[in-house]
């Protein structure tokens, strides 16, 4: 079963005034803060700590039966990683320095400034959320455990890196920053991002929007939506996937492909959490977490002025790289398994057996497609197949041409080959074949299996040759 941890923590307003308690409510939900408990009988606090997880309290001082200078050191004493900011009447020096000294995180004078208190809250909250990440962190280390297995049903490894970024995904998961998935084409960043979401626990959907050839209109339009009447052909209102998104993920592919403008858009969403639908006069909260994705080198992109680095400080709060699947051929196997099933039950096939020489033949293989073409070669494979065990022969065409030979330029013993033409001295066919087989067992790793699919000779006939040396 999977574990879940809601992304935002409450906010705990407490107060013995129920106006300002409705006023701060609502101040807080229009910035796209939902999770508020209220609390105005200061006796409540601490019972409701301790049953409720809190990324925040909002305290007052002057309250009948507990003043808020004693809960403000039962809060530090017990729940030290929840930020409590104090909002009083009390304009004094003395006692904001007193209460800062006491371990307050904030201290705002009544009555407060919307922005004021919406940007300290969301600090706190952010305060808070590192706080819970570094432990989740540390019990990720200490464990090496992965606790949401079924998050991560859908990615099959037993690769130790894969491992890893699992435990990394877990302590994440509890925060709304934004998340960077790296790698290459092919690796499944989009089940990484998927995964995320799901760890997460939140309520809303889960929305993908693949970046690649939006321009700048397409690509606002689909994010933040369109008024009636935005622009040529908008006959209706429609709400744009931020809206969709709301209390789940919004998780763009391919960020590394937006424009300038695009990026420009995407910055101001981030930075001030609101956006404008097209044709719009006032903005909207934005109530989405997001993970963005891009097999580009980013870091790259910056410096060919392709990217925006302000943009790219904002989207790798937490990144993670996916390895590619020739740096864990460990998987293969299991991945040919599934993908035999899967074929064979879309084909309405019987499953084909095979010999172990095709996953050496596999083994050597850089996939430059990752996982996404090695299920492409094999409903290729069982597509053509007619009976009998499947060989290396089925995905002959698609690897024969695509493995990376030999070098041409040098012998075993060191020489250039074209230096045999120079120097007049032809290479024997010892040689040759010698330097193919250490060829072979270099690509290969060591795996005679698969150097013997590399040379076209059964295992037993590279052993012998092998022995003759």
């Amino acid at each position: 079963m999977v574990t879940v941890t809601p992304i935002q923590p409450a906010v705990v307003l407490v107060d013995d005034e129920q106006d300002i308690l409705f006023s701060y409510e609502v101040m807080l939900q229009g910035a796209a803060i939902d999770n508020v408990l209220t609390c105005s009988d200061s006796r409540n606090l601490l019972p409701l700590l301790a049953e409720k997880e809190a990324g925040v309290v909002i305290l007052d001082l002057q309250m009948p039966h507990i003043s808020g200078t004693e809960l403000l050191a039962e809060i530090t004493a017990n729940y030290p990683q929840v930020p409590v900011i104090i909002v009083t009447a009390a304009n004094q020096l003395e006692t904001a320095v007193a209460c800062m000294k006491a371990g307050a995180f904030d201290y705002q004078v009544k009555p407060v400034e919307i922005n004021r208190l919406v940007a300290g809250v969301r600090k706190a909250l952010e305060m808070n959320s590192l706080r819970r990440e570094i432990s989740s962190l540390r019990e990720s280390l200490l464990t090496g455990r992965v606790r949401n297995l079924d998050a991560f049903a859908a990615i099959l490894t037993r690769n130790p890196k894969m491992q890893s970024v699992f435990s990394y995904l877990e302590a994440i998961a509890v925060t709304d920053q934004p998340v960077l998935i790296t790698g290459e084409t092919g690796v499944g960043k989009e089940l990484v991002a998927r995964a995320i979401h799901m760890i997460s626990g939140v309520a809303g959907e889960f929305v993908a929007i693949n970046s690649a050839g939006l321009d700048d209109l397409m690509f606002a339009d689909t994010l933040f939506g369109h008024r009636k009447g935005a622009f040529t052909g908008a006959g209706e209102t429609r709400e744009g996937m931020v809206a969709r998104a709301a209390g789940g993920t919004l998780f763009l592919d391919e960020i590394g492909d937006l424009s300038t403008t695009s990026q420009i858009k995407l910055l101001r969403l981030l930075q001030e959490r609101e956006y404008h639908p097209l044709g719009a006069d006032r903005p909207i909260a934005s109530r989405a977490r997001i993970v963005v994705a891009t097999n580009q080198n980013l870091e790259c992109l910056i410096t060919g002025g392709a990217f925006r680095k302000d943009l790219y400080y904002r989207i790798c709060a937490h990144q993670v790289e996916i390895p590619p699947l020739r740096d864990r051929r460990e998987d293969i196997p299991l991945l040919l398994e599934v993908f035999l099933d899967e074929a064979a039950q879309a084909l309405r096939k019987e499953k084909p057996s095979y010999r172990p020489e095709l996953l050496s033949h596999l083994s050597v293989y850089r996939f430059p497609g990752n996982v996404r073409e090695l299920k492409a070669m094999v409903f290729d494979a069982v597509t053509r197949h007619s009976g009998g065990n499947l060989t290396p022969a089925a995905f002959q065409k698609t690897i024969g041409a695509k493995l990376t030979s030999p070098s041409s330029d040098t012998a075993p013993s060191g020489v250039p080959v074209r230096d045999f033409a120079v120097t007049g001295r032809f290479p024997t066919l010892k040689e040759m074949d010698q330097y193919l087989i250490d060829e072979a067992l270099n690509h290969a790793k060591g795996n005679q299996g698969a150097a013997a699919a590399l040379l076209g000779l059964t295992r037993q006939a590279l052993n012998k040759r092998l022995c003759r040396k």
